[in-house]
């Protein structure tokens, strides 16, 4: 079938080299003598014209659909109408007999087309603008969703990003939550792998941690905190505008984040716990020098080629470290423990009703007692949250041995593998020999013996024991020396003999059974006799008769 374009070029030929008429034109080419006009004026065919349709259903409920679409516009965000909510209202209130795909398609095409008319009449265009940033000086900030699973179950965190604005160098590190403690702890990271603090502008979205109200226009009443670290690092900051209008002011964080998000963290990572960010964050500070070598846009450089002629010209770190964590003095329970950031960790027993020293980072909560160090949790994200420590309880139990069968602390012992199935055995054991009470009180000396010597040693000696039928905690503490002397290390303040020949693991035998011992010389030694000490009896005087 010959297309309009090649008939238009055919009728042209055959009137210039033919000079045939309109008439004989048409009927060689069998087309209305309009269509041969058209062609002898323009080789350009002229545009089809679509034909009006008329749509009897949609038609009388256009105005109304619209009418709707426009309200959404300044209705919230999460509360504006779907196309399912608009045809429950045609149907409700106009009593419409129509299909609600109908309604689907009408709505997906007319609600971009007022948004546009909308901007239109504001003034405002689409569009991005190039920008041009000079080496050394500005950068952008901001927080991005990931999930990492935690002991087999997905849980949110957040990854920090801190991208500089002319070679596109980003560092990344991902924590538990976005407070405070973990915004600072993402800037210092940062600053320390650039070696220097960008010297114009940071740019930031309205954070919580950094903003405490948001006044007109860019006006913002900073935290005092936030202020305190920015005079310490030298910081210029800019804030976005609040929302969507304001996220391309920073559109290479915003950017950034989910393509990072896709290249390192797919497949989701796996640690046993929350703890294991730490590794997590290793393996980013890594793939942060991966990045260098990687080109963005159409730029010949790479970003470690573009970095390199920035670096000498960010501000210099301060010299005094700035300390990023909370510090509160909470008071202790009396189920020892305290609150902070309304989560409960647990501290020794023997500080209940005491004032201690809560110094919280980004991942990590630290109880100071005086100058000492009496605890030390991962941080908790969740309200309500308890992070209880079995030793923690010790002496309160060796008062109540009842109740540590139903311990929160047990639980979280037996959670984290401290509490092993060893441990159950020797309880076991205990109970079985001399009852529950005494049997309870006998696995928590043993507890205790985990304070001044290793786990693996103290486990090795419980084996040991059961294995020779005691349940002595004095035989474990024995044989947990053992094998820490035989493993060639010290355990607390317990003194190892110095390591001899390479002996097999001994085994602890009763006294009779060794008499018994075929291999042993025999004792010829005389049976151990009082007779001496009767001549005592002798000279003592009879009662009665004492002067």
């Amino acid at each position: 079938m010959v297309s309009r374009v090649e008939l238009f070029a055919l009728i042209r030929r055959d009137a210039r080299v033919e000079g045939l008429s309109v008439r004989a034109l048409a009927d060689r080419h069998g087309v209305h003598r309009r269509t041969v006009r058209q062609a002898l004026g323009s080789a350009v065919p002229p545009p089809r014209k679509t034909p009006a349709r008329s749509s009897p259903v949609t038609g009388p409920l256009r105005e109304a659909m619209d009418e709707i679409l426009r309200a959404d516009l300044d209705a919230p965000r999460k509360q504006r109408h779907t196309a399912h909510r608009i045809w429950e209202r045609l149907v409700d209130e106009h009593d419409a007999e129509i299909a609600y795909r109908t309604v689907s398609k009408y709505v997906a095409r007319r609600r971009p087309e007022i948004l546009l008319e909308a901007r239109n009449r504001a003034g405002v265009m689409d569009g991005f603008v190039p920008q041009t940033h000079l080496p050394g000086q500005d950068a952008e900030v901001d927080f991005a969703e990931v999930w990492v699973n935690v002991g087999g179950v997905d849980t949110k965190c957040f990854l920090f990003t801190l991208r500089m604005s002319f070679s596109g160098k980003a560092i990344h590190r991902v924590y538990s939550s976005q407070g405070q403690e973990a915004f600072f702890a993402g800037h210092v990271a940062a600053f320390t792998e650039l070696g220097g603090v960008p010297a114009g502008e940071i740019r930031y979205d309205n954070l919580s941690s950094a903003v405490r109200r948001v006044c007109f226009g860019r006006s913002r009443v900073e935290t005092e905190k936030w202020v305190l670290f920015k005079s310490a690092y030298g910081v210029t900051s800019f804030y976005c505008m609040p929302g969507k209008e304001g996220a391309h002011e920073k559109g290479g964080v915003e950017g950034e984040g989910g393509r990072f998000r896709r290249r390192w963290f797919v497949p989701v990572p796996k640690i046993a716990d929350i703890s294991g960010l730490a590794g997590i964050n290793d393996r980013l500070a890594a793939a942060d020098h991966a990045e260098d070598a990687r080109h963005i846009d159409q730029r010949t450089a790479t970003i470690g080629q573009d970095f390199a002629l920035e670096a000498p010209l960010l501000a210099a770190l301060p010299v005094d470290e700035f300390d990023i964590a909370l510090t509160t003095t909470p008071r202790v329970d009396r189920y020892a423990r305290i609150t902070v950031r309304q989560a409960l960790y647990s501290v020794p027993a023997r500080l209940i009703g005491q004032t201690v020293r809560a110094k919280l980072d980004a991942e990590e909560l630290v109880v100071l007692h005086g100058s000492a160090e009496v605890a030390r949790h991962p941080r908790l994200t969740t309200k309500g949250g308890q992070h209880l420590v079995l030793d923690h309880y010790l002496e309160v139990l060796a008062g109540k041995p009842g109740a540590l069968r139903g311990a929160t602390a047990l639980v979280h012992a037996r959670q984290k593998g401290w509490f092993t199935a060893t441990h159950d055995a020797f309880w076991a054991a205990a109970r079985a020999k001399h009852g529950d009470q005494a049997g309870t009180r006998l696995l928590i000396e043993v507890l205790l013996l985990h304070r001044r010597m290793a786990h693996a040693h103290v486990i090795a000696g419980i084996r040991v024991t059961l294995e020779a039928g005691s349940v002595s905690p004095d035989v474990v503490a024995i044989e947990a020396r053992k094998h820490a002397a035989a493993a060639g290390s010290t355990a607390g303040d317990v003194e190892v003999e110095p390591p001899g020949p390479q002996r097999s693991r001994s085994k602890v035998v009763s006294l009779p059974e060794r008499r018994r011992d075929s291999d042993l010389p025999p004792d010829s030694r005389p049976a151990p006799s009082v007779a001496a000490y009767d001549q005592l009896l002798s000279n003592t005087p009879k009662k009665g008769n004492a002067s």
